[in-house]
């Protein structure tokens, strides 16, 4: 990145970076692309290198915004139903096969999908808006929405922090990074769930 832009952007971020970060977030969750990843993901840098933001209130902010965007395509997509969806995807140049994926995900794994869809390229746009098309309960979407936000948020600001002086491979390996996450939670999950099968057979038997 070159000396000057870097300069400008700094600049911006030590006294926008609180707005810039959340309403760019928001905006992506909403279903707006909007480049949220690498603004957090420099935000988190400038944590680490600038001193000037504080890692703890970029996180609360990150996951606040990321949460209300998502509720909000949601309604979105609730209120306005598969045609504005469609008006939606031609406005963007989202394509049809990014809509078909995420179908076929909501319909194998129903809510959890919100968990993972922002790990996952593409998705992360129009999950909250599909959900509601889709009329998945309003609960089990706020709730793995929450969780989803938390743990994103969380994972993509430390690793722009604690990786802070290899910002330019950061944000080429990024995609990579995201797999990695997927897997890791997967793995997670499927040993809670499986630790959880055995204390209630323990518990019947």
């Amino acid at each position: 990145m070159g000396s000057w832009l870097y300069k400008v952007l700094a600049d911006h971020f030590r006294d926008w970076g609180y707005w810039t970060v959340p309403a760019a977030l928001l905006l992506e969750n909403a279903g707006v692309p909007v480049p949220g990843e690498t603004i957090l993901l420099f935000a988190s840098f400038l944590a680490w290198s600038e001193g000037e933001l504080h890692l703890p209130y970029l996180i609360l902010l990150g996951i606040a915004a990321c949460t209300l965007g998502d509720n909000l395509g949601y309604v979105v997509g609730r209120w306005g139903g598969r045609p504005l969806l469609e008006r939606y995807q031609h406005i963007f140049h989202i394509r049809d096969r990014t809509i078909r994926r995420g179908e076929r995900l909501f319909e194998r794994h129903g809510a959890v999908t919100i968990f993972f869809a922002r790990f996952i390229f593409g998705m992360r746009i129009i999950a909250g808006p599909l959900a509601g098309v889709l009329h998945m309960p309003w609960r089990q979407f706020v709730l793995f929405n929450f969780l989803g936000a938390s743990v994103w948020v969380t994972t993509i600001s430390l690793v722009g922090y604690f990786f802070g002086s290899e910002w330019d491979r950061l944000v080429h390996v990024m995609g990579r990074v995201n797999l990695v996450i997927v897997i890791v939670v997967l793995a997670v999950l499927v040993f809670a769930w499986h630790r959880y099968r055995e204390r209630m057979a323990d518990e019947k038997g």
